[in-house]
């Protein structure tokens, strides 16, 4: 047998030539296939743009092509990312940490395969037996019909039949697990009637179509006030069930205001609802278990079939580390493949660190490095090999304890045939890295050039920003704040605290930390009294369409156009692309978007105003020598030097630009879309945006996500001058170099889920030091190499 290398073999890299997406400047690479690339770079310089934007996007586009016309109707469309050559690509799989799904009835079990082994083993060992797995899946309603079937049987034709279908979604709050009671007094005025504007619901004005179909329906007088409608009249209006007929002579569906209110608004996640809509939602309508399946979304059958005296509500409910110990003590032969598969999965959990978690968990309430990691455990038993796995900061929310745990997963990956391609700050993930890939030298403009290729010792002996900072380490403080005061919690119990009573030094910087899952975020977001003035700066996403941008999300626009407008003596709203000085022909959008019907759809820049979103006449009018889309496109570096003095002093625009700065976010463009933003960015947009509030407790969920090593020691600076200003900064956070940095650390653990919720550690980091008697000071001590 010839011992030549086949030719099939020697297509061992995936090639970039002339990438150019956002700041990218003609970058070329060549990854290794089957390694493990790290890819570095202060924030800003380009990763994501190279990684998702270019390798994972062009493999997602070429896999949307294979498909139909028709089912490519339904998918996100992509254009060809801006680069000259890409070869080598296989297909990609990224691994994000975007929320997980919105859905009210999605679940950690539904979004792993965990709930569905659970029903396929509940409906063959449960007792009593109720029917098939669907019997058990609170996505599923129990339903029954009766109808005919044809079926030819001599001169019989017709056979009657009847259909029954078991699901085990509780009826009451259909699968939810919470009921919802609407406060009517929100919903509108009762001493007006319609025809004076009674309704105060969002979406429905006076004189619009939501507002017509009730005040010209006939079943009430208009012009009566609502609190005089007699019972018949008040039902009518409030609860009457779905009919058709004819209002303002078109054929409409008539149904009452509380029905509709609740498939319109209240089937909606909350957390994708516009912003005025969330706010009326809070206001309108209380949530609370449902009385019926107690929270458990399941049907009385579901609940009362049990496997030794647990029914799949409980085993859903317990922690999952419990579950899989309560699994492996099942001994029945006749499910032992079943039993194995299931056993593995939750295994998956508790080897990635979520072991903590349970089934019933709503997915939209994970953070999102939880997401990302519950997103990996589908792969992690995959049979799918030669693939490009993509991850974006997978240790985010991990302890240093954990990380090694990621570290293996990572390696299983590749070592299974994968290539693995991870955007990453930690040190700790870098040093297992096969290859390394260096973007920079700065963030913005001045990056998107590659600044180093190869392996881990060649960038620690490099000379570029990363392999200078790779060995730093923060040290101790001699000496540190006196607190001024305490902010006291009494009792704590919010998910798996166990009574927790605490005193927050107020006036110093504050580090609450602890492995993943052991009741930070339960403590800061759950406990602190409401009074306390608290500012709290969390990760979730920020909500806003692609013509969102930093000027318009911070307020910055507002003194920008005042400006415009007084120094050309014209009206502010020409200039916002969103009203009045939008480009006609794009709407300000600076691109069209072309609908090809069947085929995928299609952006192309406008040729009218060439991307810049304003019509040409306001493009004519000038500040400083820059019309409003130059301003737009400038940094914030550059457009706080602009604002700062001269012709185009204002200091409005500026002491909002220098907040931006402040948070090290002096690269972005103040026009980019806000779609753009990677998830630390996001989060020091909010900072900067909450730096100007009144309140003097500072609450911030780990500030230090998405920050390169060098970009580490600016934040501690920010941090320090919000405490030298009177304010009290209290940190959820895992970096060493900030809890070095504190003044004094809170540790919760000892675990994570019902082994954790407790205090272990109180005192300042010198002391977690030296005692040394909780996790969090043995990592401390070796980083600062005590």
């Amino acid at each position: 047998m010839s011992t030549d290398p086949h030719v099939a073999d020697s297509h061992g890299l995936i090639r970039v030539h002339g990438a150019r997406v956002n700041n990218l400047k003609d970058v070329s690479v060549e990854l290794p296939k089957r390694r493990l690339t790290v890819f570095t770079g202060v924030s800003g310089s380009g990763k994501s743009s190279l990684v998702f934007g270019t390798i994972a996007a062009e493999s997602q586009r070429l896999i949307n092509e294979t498909y139909s016309a028709f089912v490519q109707g339904f998918m996100p469309t992509t254009a060809r990312p801006e680069v000259d050559v890409l070869e080598g690509l296989t297909t990609a799989i990224t691994v994000d940490q975007q929320r997980m799904g919105g859905d009210p009835r999605s679940t950690v079990g539904t979004a792993t395969d965990a709930n569905a082994l659970l029903r396929i083993l509940f409906s063959r060992l449960g007792t009593p037996h109720i029917g098939p797995p669907s019997a058990y899946a609170f996505n599923v309603a129990s339903v029954s019909a009766s109808g005919a079937i044809t079926v030819e049987r001599g001169a019989k034709k017709a056979v009657k039949a009847t259909f029954n279908r078991t699901g085990g979604m509780c009826p009451r709050c259909e699968g939810r697990g919470s009921v919802t009671d609407l406060d009517l007094t929100q919903l509108y005025d009762d001493s007006k009637s319609l025809n004076e504007g009674a309704l105060t619901i969002p979406g429905y004005k006076a004189g619009g179509w939501g507002y017509r179909l009730y005040s010209e329906s006939g079943f009430y007088d208009p012009d009566k006030p609502i609190r005089d409608y007699t019972k018949r009249e008040l039902h009518d209006f409030l609860h009457r069930e779905p009919t058709r007929m004819k209002i303002a002579g078109i054929n409409m569906t008539y149904e009452g205001l509380v029905p509709r209110i609740q498939k319109s608004m209240l089937a909606k996640d909350k957390e994708s609802m516009q912003p005025h809509i969330r706010e009326f939602v809070e206001r309108a309508v209380t949530f609370s278990t449902c009385p019926e399946c107690d929270g458990t979304r399941l049907s009385e059958g579901a609940r009362a079939s049990k496997i030794d005296g647990v029914s799949i509500a409980d085993a859903c409910a317990m922690q999952i580390t419990d579950l899989a110990a309560w699994i492996r003590g099942l001994d029945e032969p006749s499910v032992l493949p079943l039993l194995t598969t299931l056993g593995q999965t939750l295994d998956s959990f508790v080897e990635i660190g979520l072991g903590y978690l349970s089934l019933d968990r709503p997915a939209g309430t994970l953070s999102g490095g939880e997401a990302q990691r519950t997103k990996m455990i589908r792969h992690l038993g995959s049979s799918l090999t030669d693939t490009t796995y993509v991850f974006d900061e997978p240790t985010t929310g991990l302890h240093p304890h954990d990380i090694q745990r990621m570290n293996d997963l990572l390696l299983r990956l590749r070592d299974k045939g994968n290539t693995v391609l991870v955007v990453e700050h930690k040190p700790e993930v870098i040093a297992i890295a096969d290859h390394v890939v260096d973007l920079g030298p700065g963030a913005g403009g001045a990056g998107g050039v590659v600044c180093f290729e190869g392996t881990v010792e060649e960038l620690r002996a490099g000379d570029t920003v990363t392999g200078r900072h790779f060995d730093d380490r923060a040290t101790l403080k001699d000496t540190v704040r006196k607190p001024s005061g305490a902010l006291e919690i009494r009792g704590a119990s919010t998910n798996n605290l166990q009574d927790v009573d605490v005193d927050i030094p107020l006036g110093v910087l504050t580090v609450v930390t602890g492995v993943a899952g052991s009741g930070k975020s339960s403590l800061l977001h759950g406990s602190i009294p409401a009074d306390a003035g608290v500012v709290s700066v969390d990760q979730s996403p920020i909500r806003g369409s692609r013509r969102s941008n930093p000027a318009t999300y911070t307020g910055l626009l507002d003194p920008i156009r005042k400006a415009f407008a007084k120094a050309n003596d014209v009206k502010p709203a020409l200039f916002s692309a969103n009203s009045e000085g939008a480009c006609p022909a794009c709407n300000g959008a600076g691109v069209i978007y072309t609908d090809l019907g069947m085929m995928a759809g299609v952006a192309t820049t406008c040729e009218d105003c060439e991307g810049k979103r304003f019509d040409a006449s306001v493009l004519e009018y000038r500040l400083g020598g820059r019309d409003i889309s130059e301003v737009l496109a400038m940094s914030v570096t550059e457009a706080e030097e602009f604002f700062g003095s001269g012709e185009a002093h204002t200091p409005a625009a500026h002491r909002v630009l220098q907040r931006l700065a402040d948070v090290g976010l002096g690269y972005l463009t103040i026009g980019q879309p806000l779609t753009t933003l990677s998830g630390g960015e996001r989060q020091r947009l909010k900072l900067a945006t909450h730096m100007g509030d009144k309140g003097g407790v500072y609450v911030l969920d780990e500030p230090t996500t998405g920050l390169h090593l060098a970009d580490v020691q600016q934040l501690l600076g920010l941090l320090d001058r919000l405490v030298d200003s009177g304010k009290s900064v209290i940190v959820v956070e895992h970096h060493q170099a900030v809890m070095a940095h504190a003044d004094w650390i809170i540790d919760l653990g000892p675990g994570a889920g019902h082994d954790g919720g407790r205090i272990v550690f109180e005192g300042t980091p010198a002391d977690l030091v030296a005692d040394r008697s909780t996790l969090t000071g043995e990592h401390l001590a070796a980083y600062v190499g005590a």
